[in-house]
């Protein structure tokens, strides 16, 4: 049976018709909405999904796991579940009201509007590619297979996809959790890539000029670790992950995919510096992959003048770049890492598939 809504009025390719608070004159983006209608029914050029796992974004679960963190050091699990679901019942779409970020999640499509331009099936099994803090949201289960401990999250309910979202088919030769993981920070590795090719293409047509060098904090991240492949693979020569500690170098040392693996506190200015300095100095290239808040002004130092940095944090305080980068008189280019290039799914599936090393470190995660 069709549960299209044919009488609600036309449907923005944005979702417009999707935001509840705030209404009239001051409406918004879904994004930047308080509150979306989460309702089942869908209009004509919209998608319903059924979800099975949820995976948020690291920021927000830091930020969430930190806030019921007790004395000890022990998360109460619990009390980070009650409260993803009293954001998703309160706002109809799953957007930490501190962080301001989502995540993104993995199900199964159920009906496909008439006029959707997305390309999906019922039946097909996709990744959306879009933040879950702009994706109405219902969750009906009550997420009791959930420990509150991780960032990926089994859940059953619905989400929408508007005209302008984009979502993915699951590829049948991966682990669903491991695609999953990938597809969460797809943008990062086919920014990288496209970055670093443009140094390495002016490298190349220059007797002058040399092969890019590539910092990575964060190095052995998801985002960080396929951003040192996509790295390599467009052409850098020297690449430098930052990491915060010797668990974590000694996951990162052993693959190869940085030359240079240090530890370091991506806070500390002066700290990253001298680590820096230690593995051949600033960078041309900088990727600020790390979920913690003050990585501004240490990425700024750490990158070569006439570099770009690169921030795909959403800890990120873009106030403190602009004006870090003009009270150290640093002539870097700034970009933000909104998530999307053309083709980054693709590019960042090939990319694991291929990249033996990165993959065994996701799939070392996933087993965690």
């Amino acid at each position: 049976m069709n549960q299209s809504v044919t009488s609600a009025g036309p449907a923005s390719p944005v979702g417009l018709h999707r935001v509840l608070e705030p209404s009239g004159d001051a409406i918004t983006l879904p994004q930047a909405a308080r509150r979306l209608d989460a309702r089942r029914e869908i209009w004509p050029s919209e998608v319903r999904i059924a979800i099975d796992t949820l995976n948020l974004d690291a920021a927000s679960y830091r930020q969430l796991a930190e806030k019921h963190r007790s004395a000890d050091g022990v998360v109460d699990g619990g009390a980070v579940r009650e409260e993803v679901l009293a954001i998703v019942a309160e706002r109809g779409k799953m957007q930490n009201p501190v962080t301001g970020s989502g995540g993104m999640l993995i199900g199964t499509v159920e009906e496909v509007g008439p006029d959707s331009a997305l390309g999906l099936t019922a039946g097909d099994r996709v990744a959306t590619l879009v933040s879950l803090s702009l994706t109405p949201l219902a969750i009906t289960d009550g997420l009791t297979r959930w420990d509150g401990l991780s960032e990926q999250v089994p859940a059953a309910g619905h989400a929408i996809l508007f005209e302008r979202s984009i979502a993915a088919v699951i590829p049948d030769d991966l682990d669903p959790r491991l695609s999953l993981m990938v597809m969460d920070v797809c943008g990062a590795p086919a920014l990288v890539a496209r970055i670093v090719g443009e140094y390495a293409a002016r490298a190349a047509s220059s007797a002058d000029a040399a092969a890019p060098s590539v910092l990575v904090l964060g190095g052995a991240g998801k985002s960080g670790s396929l951003s040192l492949a996509a790295a390599r693979e467009s052409g850098a020569d020297r690449l430098v992950a930052v990491v915060p500690n010797e668990r974590e170098a000694e996951l990162l040392r052993p693959t190869g995919l940085a030359d240079h693996v240090v530890i370091a506190d991506a806070r500390s200015p002066m700290g990253l510096l001298a680590a820096v300095e230690a593995a051949g100095g600033p960078c041309d290239v900088t990727v600020v992959c790390v979920d913690v808040p003050g990585c501004e002004q240490p990425a700024i130092l750490a990158t070569a003048q006439g570099g770009t940095i690169i921030f795909f944090s959403m800890a990120t305080s873009f106030a403190a770049a602009a004006l870090g980068a003009e009270g150290l008189a640093a002539d870097v280019r700034m970009l933000v890492g909104n998530g999307y290039v053309p083709g980054h799914a693709a590019y960042a599936m090939e990319l694991i598939r291929r990249n033996a090393a990165v993959r065994g470190l996701f799939e070392s995660r996933m087993e965690g």
